[in-house]
């Protein structure tokens, strides 16, 4: 276990805003950061939009909300821009997503952070790495921006083939020569059009990119604390030397008194199959019916969780008694029991399945699932199906092959035992006072010129 002393006392009262897009897999990860420094003394608020302004207050955190920028969620994207969901998935949507949910919102941010300054005068920012006023807060207003990587690392490398497309590294003289080309057509054709806006944006307030969206924020960050270890994370000889592994960051637990969940089936079957399609997921059709219908009538009980998306009418679709669906059951109480864990590769849901020793079968592909998905392939933790509407067929096949074939266990197992290694609250703790620190003594020694 990584092990440091903290000075609780140096920066009490120091002023953090974090700022997150207002969707799950932003939001969730940094709550219990945020509270963890919260209870080490420095001043939090949140800038996010109004869907988790009630989390937020929860936590007794203050609130900013969006007033410049759309307020815009994973939820009501499709109303905000009825066009999306006439644009092809894969590459179409990806740039459309990459234009409007991120890169076009960015003026907004800025102004919203500047207005946020002045009533709220903070001395650091936490951000989601995908906040896209990144470079303006640390170029412009001149404060540091810790960034918080909750999805894989999204920065190019030249080891690996372009961010999106969910390609493993290849190691052949051909396959190399194909990732060069990948990552030269993705930025100067399949890319072009956002990243021409993106020049535009950047280029009104005087500032240029470093290499594409992604590459500008990890570049343009002060520090990148990376969620996750280096056994989950791709080879890179140009890995940025802003990056920290963290270990798996997770949300905060609830703090509300509640009886663990529970249900006597769990010992009354020879394998336990937990499915879920996270939260920002509706369409159960994709990996909840053909998981349903892969081991309805066995001797493995299915524990389906739906995030409240038709979990009455699945309940009278699926009557058999080795079937349990919930609209929400916490990881903790479940996972233990269970022995394959079926997902669409949400980022923090495929951390805490390997922190939980499951062997994984995944089937993601948009909003970056693929790339997580391709790292539980290609690191043997499981199976991914390539696909985000997998048959029963397929499910049923790919969750026996990972049950029978004990190499996935022992690989999930062993990466499980280096998460162990990381502390992942206390870690962030003593990036931020050693940043701070920096920040101070920088600070103290220019004063001294002036």
């Amino acid at each position: 276990m990584y092990s440091f002393t903290l000075n609780p006392t140096l920066f009490a009262g120091t002023r953090i805003l974090f700022a997150s897009l207002a969707a799950d897999g932003h939001f969730n990860p940094l709550t219990g950061l945020a509270l963890h420094l919260k209870e080490l003394g420095y001043e939090i608020g949140w800038y996010v939009g109004s869907a988790f302004e009630a989390k937020v207050r929860d936590m007794d955190i203050r609130y900013f909300p969006q007033k410049h920028a759309l307020d815009v969620t994973a939820d009501n994207l499709n109303e905000y821009f009825p066009q999306r969901q006439h644009t092809k998935s894969g590459v179409p949507r990806l740039c459309f997503d990459l234009e409007h949910f991120f890169i076009r919102r960015m003026p907004g941010f800025y102004a919203d952070v500047q207005e946020i300054h002045q009533q709220f005068p903070f001395d650091l920012v936490i951000a989601d790495m995908s906040f896209t006023a990144i470079p303006l807060i640390k170029e412009k207003m001149k404060i540091p921006v810790i960034s918080i990587g909750i999805i894989p690392i999204a920065e190019t490398s030249r080891d690996l083939a372009p961010m999106g497309l969910g390609m493993t590294p290849s190691n052949s003289w051909a396959g190399r020569l194909k990732q060069n080309f990948l990552r030269w057509f993705a930025d100067k054709v399949l890319l072009r059009k956002p990243m021409k806006v993106l020049d535009e944006l950047l280029g009104a307030e005087g500032l240029q990119r470093d290499g594409n969206l992604f590459d500008t924020l990890y570049r343009k960050s002060t520090l990148i604390l990376q969620s996750g270890t280096p056994g989950f994370e791709y080879q890179r000889s140009d890995l940025n030397p802003k990056v920290r592994f963290i270990g798996p960051l997770l949300p905060a637990p609830s703090r509300k008194a509640r009886k663990p969940w529970t249900d006597a089936r769990l010992h009354q079957y020879r394998k336990v199959i937990l499915c879920t399609q996270g939260t920002a997921e509706a369409d159960v059709e994709k990996l909840i019916v053909p998981t349903l219908e892969a081991f309805k009538d066995t001797d493995h009980l299915v524990v389906v969780t739906t995030a409240g998306n038709q979990t009455e009418e699945l309940r009278r679709r699926y009557p058999q008694t080795n079937v349990i669906i919930e609209d929400f059951i916490p990881f903790a109480d479940i996972m233990p029991h269970c022995d394959v864990y079926v997902t669409n590769g949400g980022y923090g849901g495929t951390l805490l399945g390997i922190q939980h020793k499951l062997p994984l079968v995944v089937a993601g592909v948009n909003e970056g699932k693929n790339e997580i998905c391709a790292r539980v392939g290609y690191f043997k933790l499981g199976v991914n199906l390539k696909t985000e509407t997998p048959i029963p067929a397929q499910v049923r096949a790919a969750v026996l092959h990972v049950l029978n074939d004990r190499s996935y266990k022992k690989n999930v197992s062993k990466l499980a035992t280096e998460f162990a290694q990381y502390n992942p609250q206390q870690l962030c703790a003593q990036y931020v006072e050693q940043l701070l620190a920096r920040t101070k003594s920088q600070a103290a020694r220019a004063a001294i010129y002036v």
